[in-house]
Parts: C-alpha cells; structure tokens; sequence
C-alpha cells in the first residue's frame, strides 16, 4: 500500500504549480493579451497532466505485475499440500488393506489347521475302528477254521465209520452168497445121486 500511496503523490505534486510556467512579469497588461497569456498555460497544464496522469496506472500494473508471481505460489502449496494428503491417504489405504489381508491370511491358515487337525483325528479313529474290526474278524475266522477242522475232523470219522459198515455188510453179503452156493451145490448133488426132483423146481415147472 506504501508503494501504491507513492506514485500518487508524485502525481499531486507534478499537478503544483510550481511547475506551471512563469507568469508574466508586468502585471499591467492589456486587456487583449490577458486571455492569450491565461489560456496557454491551461492547456500546457491539461497537456502535462494528460501526459503524467497514465503513470500511476503503468505503476499500478507493474505492481500488479510484480505481485501476480505470488498467487501461483500460494496455488502450488495448497496443491502441494492437497498432493500431500492425497499421498497420506493413499498410504494409509495401502497400509488398511495389507492389514486386512494380512488377517484374512492368518484366519484362513487358523481354519486350514484346525481341519486339519480335526481330519487327522477322524483318520486315526477310522484306522483304530478298522484295525479293531479286522483283529475281531481274524478271530472270528480263527474260531471258524478251528471248528471248520473240527467239523471236517468228525464228517471224516463219519465217512469212514459208514465206509466201514458198508464194507462189513458187503463182507456179510458176500459170504452169504458163498453159503448159498455151496449149499445149492451140494444139494444138486444130493438129487443126482438120489434120482429125485427138487420140488420146488417142479412147483416151478407145474406153474
């Protein structure tokens, strides 16, 4: 503001008239030359004020000038400062979202290793559930062969008592044929030598 009060009061001061040219020295002039002499200075002063009034506003602007460089100043660190922010924001969102990541991570590697904990578990309960079923099982069929060796024992003694009793009614059979054989032969001879019939031939014949 300083600056801006300096050139205006230049400007007042070239309008004195200190700087009007000098008046004429008789001051007993005539009535015909007073005009010319007032109306010259007028316009020499309109002139000089006409010439000097611009200057203020080319100081004005060179002002205006000098002062504008500031403002692209004042944008840059508000720009600079809204960058800034953008910048922390940005961070701070990286920053959340490694975070929730980094969590999301940890739960799931937790859920993973609990199942697999709790699968292990039910792998070892069915192994154990199995091993304990095939040992009963293999007993059981122990028990079976035992008793399968038994019974094949006993069918055998069985197969061969009946082979021997069929042995012993064939030896019987046999020797009864032998005995009726003997005793039709010697009774055929008994006829030969007699001359008679048996008589149940001739019941036989008769029929």
């Amino acid at each position: 503001m300083a600056e801006a009060e300096e050139p205006k009061k230049q400007v007042l001061e070239s309008e004195k008239p200190s700087d009007l040219p000098p008046a004429p020295a008789t001051a007993t002039t005539s009535s015909e030359e007073k005009p010319a002499v007032v109306e010259a200075p007028k316009e020499e002063y309109k002139e000089k004020s006409e010439e000097k009034a611009p200057e203020p506003a080319d100081e004005t602007k060179a002002l205006a000038i000098v002062e504008k460089p500031c403002e692209p100043a004042e944008e840059r660190s508000k720009e600079g400062s809204v960058d800034r922010d953008a910048v922390l924001a940005k961070v701070a969102t990286e920053k959340r979202i490694s975070l929730i990541n980094a969590w999301e991570e940890s739960e799931k590697s937790k859920v993973e290793n609990k199942a697999h904990k709790k699968l292990s578990v039910v792998g070892s309960w069915e192994n154990t559930k199995k091993a304990d079923v095939e040992a009963e099982l293999k007993k059981i069929e122990e028990k079976l062969e035992k008793k399968k060796a038994e019974y094949v024992e006993q069918m055998k003694n069985k197969i061969a008592l009946i082979h021997k009793a069929a042995e012993e009614k064939r030896a019987l059979i046999e020797a009864k044929r032998a005995e009726d054989l003997l005793k039709a032969e010697e009774t055929a001879a008994k006829y030969r030598t007699t001359g008679k019939a048996p008589k149940k031939l001739l019941g036989f014949l008769s029929c």
